[in-house]
């Protein structure tokens, strides 16, 4: 069952999703605010949040036979990718581990948090604003044709393809997920730096994702890294 809310404003819906997760809020719920006011990225990041974009967190509870809790990452990265290919003029991409990017602007951002049995997922799209100072590139649905967009009606169908999703990661494991993210990902080769959490930097290329969804890059040497966490450059 989908259930959804939505409030004007609030400081961040994964910080009130948390909340909600301990006081027993059960899978399927979605919150969404038309404005946020301390919304977060990774690495403890701020995420623009104006209104008229699509700010909204949601939450699984793990169980005991579900694949490894931080692969939902996947999982939400397939359905965002779903939701907004169709609608950009460009062409969208997964980075990982929780980017969407259409020709190389970000567009979108997933935010993994948890409590308990509880992961929280946070979904953040540029869907009418995008920032215009930041070091990188970013767009919106707006500024990829897709004047119309609404987040309302976006949240209604990200619901129903992150289920769909979801569901498939749950029956079938994480095979059927990777292979699609890695089908709508960055291609093989692709160069890369790789900014770990202690700020070392390993360069390399694409090769792909391990079985417990790790990205594997291969080094100059022709030796392969997992890559547990960090920020990825594409070069």
């Amino acid at each position: 069952m989908t259930l959804l809310r939505f409030v004007a404003e609030t400081g961040s819906t994964n910080a009130d999703m948390l909340v909600l997760a301990e006081q027993g809020a059960p899978e399927g719920s979605w919150l969404r605010a038309g404005r946020q006011t301390g919304g977060r990225g990774r690495m403890g990041r701020a995420w623009e949040s104006p209104a008229g974009n699509l700010h909204a967190s949601t939450l699984v509870r793990i169980g005991p036979n579900d694949p490894l809790p931080h692969t939902l990452a996947l999982v939400a990265a397939n359905a965002v990718h779903a939701l907004v290919a169709p609608l950009c003029a460009g062409q969208a991409r997964i980075k990982w581990p929780n980017d969407v990017l259409v020709d190389g602007a970000k567009i979108a951002g997933i935010l993994l948090e948890r409590v308990g049995d509880a992961i929280v997922i946070g979904i953040g799209i540029n869907v009418t604003d995008h920032p215009t100072d930041l070091d990188r590139p970013v767009t919106s649905l707006s500024a990829q044709g897709a004047a119309d967009a609404d987040a309302g009606a976006l949240l209604e169908r990200l619901a129903h393809l992150f289920a769909h999703w979801l569901a498939i990661w749950r029956a079938q494991g994480l095979e059927p997920v990777r292979a699609h993210w890695l089908l709508n990902a960055h291609p093989g080769g692709t160069p890369m730096c790789i900014v770990q959490p202690d700020g070392d930097v390993i360069e390399g290329a694409f090769d792909t994702l391990d079985r417990q969804g790790m990205l594997i890059l291969r080094l100059a040497n022709g030796d392969s890294r997992a890559i547990h966490a960090g920020d990825i450059i594409l070069i």
